[in-house]
């Protein structure tokens, strides 16, 4: 029996006036609730989240852990933390309410500006003590200036987004470098939001070259995530007090070009429903 589906990277989205966000911001996110994210799942057979803190919460876990607690054991997580500031009995608090990762984002920061290495130690001690793993957003040259240190990492890393490879193609040699830090066993890719590597800010199918060139390296280690609601493209955020609408894509569009990227109903139970019960440890993972 397979395991059930799972949208391995998700963000949700409360009232401003209850869930506040930073000052820092770059542009005021409107409300994505987790009712309209299973509405749109269910046709998919998607009944698993992981649902991943966006930078506009900062630290404030508050309402992850809330979506968490709805969905039980259907829900995992991904939280931001100082590694100085939380407390073992935080930490503990979360895992028992799924969260299973710590993220860093070197891709759209907020305030100062920091180098991966800066973060990395510090977060990836943390996340092997607590047995999780260590979720980076960051651009491809980031994550090749920084492959020795990833490749040493004492705790699993999944890179978000294809490792937002931009303009690269899979036969350049900083291509060949992430390709080959993902094909370390502890280094896993979320398959997700094409269209931050693609020159159309609404594309819905994986770029084939890459596709093909990350399965070959680590399918075992692959996920899928839809990046819902789809936040809108660093260029169009003029201010944290701008109201900004979502992308204006289909869940059902990312689904559906995935699904037939991959072709191989096989290979989309492996990506879609066993890889991610194993890297977040969902019921019947083993």
């Amino acid at each position: 029996m397979s395991a059930p589906r799972c949208d391995s990277h998700v963000h949700v989205v409360g009232d401003a006036a209850r869930y506040p966000q930073v000052r820092e911001r770059k542009f005021l996110a409107g409300v994505a609730d987790l009712a309209a994210l299973q509405k749109l799942a269910a046709p998919y057979g998607i009944s698993r989240f992981v649902i991943v803190q966006p930078s506009f919460y900062g630290t404030d876990n508050s309402l992850l852990l809330e979506s968490l607690d709805a969905l039980g054991q259907h829900g995992r997580g991904v939280a931001v933390v100082d590694p100085a500031a939380i407390s073992r009995e935080e930490l503990a608090d979360y895992a028992r309410r799924g969260v299973r990762g710590l993220r860093i984002n070197i891709y759209s920061q907020l305030g100062e500006p920091q180098a991966l290495d800066q973060t990395f130690a510090a977060m990836a001690r943390l996340a092997s003590d607590m047995n999780w793993h260590v979720e980076i957003i960051a651009s491809i040259g980031d994550l090749t200036h920084n492959a020795e240190m990833l490749a040493k990492s004492p705790a699993p890393v999944v890179i978000d987004h294809y490792g937002v490879y931009g303009r690269y193609t899979p036969a350049s040699a900083e291509a060949r470098r992430l390709l080959d830090l993902i094909s370390l066993p502890h280094v896993w890719m979320k398959l997700s939001a094409p269209y931050r590597v693609s020159a159309n800010p609404i594309e819905t199918k994986p770029n084939a070259a890459w596709l093909a060139a990350i399965l070959e390296r680590a399918k075992d280690r692959c996920v899928w995530g839809s990046d819902w609601p789809h936040t809108p493209a660093h260029e169009t955020q003029k201010g944290g007090d701008i109201l900004l609408p979502y992308r204006d894509l289909s869940y059902a569009a990312l689904a559906d070009d995935f699904l037939a990227a991959l072709g191989a109903a096989e290979l989309a139970e492996q990506i879609m429903g066993e890889n991610p019960a194993r890297l977040y440890g969902f019921p019947g993972s083993g």
